[in-house]
């Protein structure tokens, strides 16, 4: 049985990468490698994605003291706490959930994934089966040094929206940096079925707001594996994350994502191999909710044969 579903292997057919990604699958475990368990027990944070009870893939950020994840064998990894009130995944994260997970060092630029089921949950933790696991290279990771915020005594805010409003449209239109939840969970996916989470970087202003229901960002070139693009190949339902590195404001969307291949707009954005339009559906700002400022971030060199929108 193969690793990748039909999905993901007619995106890599496309491209003509089908014969050779075949090999690189067995880069992709049922465990973690001890590298990877010494790396995920040593975060402060952790990026998660999950579906709610309709099938919605939502992206979020697990944040808490160092150690909260663990790794009790190869095979299970452990997360103590980091869920921020107000997290749209909230009483989603249930045993039989299935997740994906990414830990990203941002000062390294290291980032591991993996994917599993949530097997054992309680008031206070969760453990994870891991039936996917593998690296990423450090592509587009914008370098960044995290340290504890500053908190106040004011009660988190929740905000919630079926358009983005002018301060989500002023963070996006900055962002050099987002996150996306993708998931294929038909029986015929076999070893691919799941959920995903990934990264995305690029230069500030890499992602366009054409309206306040509409984003267009760039797919740069990558490892081929078509994890996102196979799983919206077949299900076109996504979920993005936005940081707030400065005010710890969490901006979480529920989309549909649209791939183009070809056209102006594409052409028009220098390094972009495909574009994809985002349609949103749903709008979760947590404000100031995310214990973790962030300072000024060292730009991903790789960006640099990357280009921006036009000014109009």
């Amino acid at each position: 049985m193969t690793t990748f579903h039909a999905g993901e292997l007619a995106m890599q057919e496309r491209v003509g990468m089908r014969e050779r990604i075949a090999g690189a699958a067995e880069f992709i475990r049922p465990f973690m490698p001890q590298q990877h368990r010494d790396f995920f027990a040593g975060l402060p944070f952790f990026y998660l994605a999950a579906l709610d009870a309709g099938g919605q893939p939502w992206a979020t950020l697990l944040a808490a003291q160092a150690g909260f994840i663990s790794t009790p064998d190869e095979a299970t990894l452990q997360i103590d706490g980091g869920l921020l009130a107000g997290d749209p995944l909230e009483g989603l994260l249930q045993v039989g959930a299935h997740v994906g997970g990414l830990g990203l060092e941002p000062t390294t630029r290291r980032r591991n994934r993996l994917n599993g089921e949530i097997v054992q949950r309680d008031q206070a933790s969760l453990q994870i089966a891991v039936s996917q696991s593998f690296g990423n290279c450090p592509k587009y990771i914008q370098s960044r040094q995290h340290y504890p915020a500053q908190r106040g005594a004011a009660a988190a805010q929740v905000l919630r929206a079926t358009a983005l409003s002018a301060a989500d449209r002023s963070l996006i239109a900055a962002a050099d940096t987002y996150f996306i939840a993708s998931a294929h969970m038909a029986d015929d996916a076999g070893q691919g079925r799941g959920v995903d989470m990934s990264h995305r970087g690029g230069r500030p202003g890499f992602v366009l707001v054409e309206d306040e229901r509409t984003l267009l960002a760039p797919e740069f070139v990558g490892n081929f594996f078509f994890n996102t693009l196979g799983n919206l190949a077949k299900d076109a339902r996504a979920g993005l994350l936005f940081i707030d590195f400065a005010s710890g404001d969490l901006l979480h969307l529920a989309v549909e994502a649209e791939i183009i291949w070809e056209g102006p707009q594409l052409q028009a954005f220098v390094g972009a191999e495909r574009l994809l339009r985002f349609h949103v559906r749903e709008v979760v700002r947590n404000v100031g909710a995310l214990p973790l400022r962030w300072s000024a971030p060292e730009q991903a060199r790789q960006l640099e044969r990357t280009g921006s929108w036009p000014v109009a």
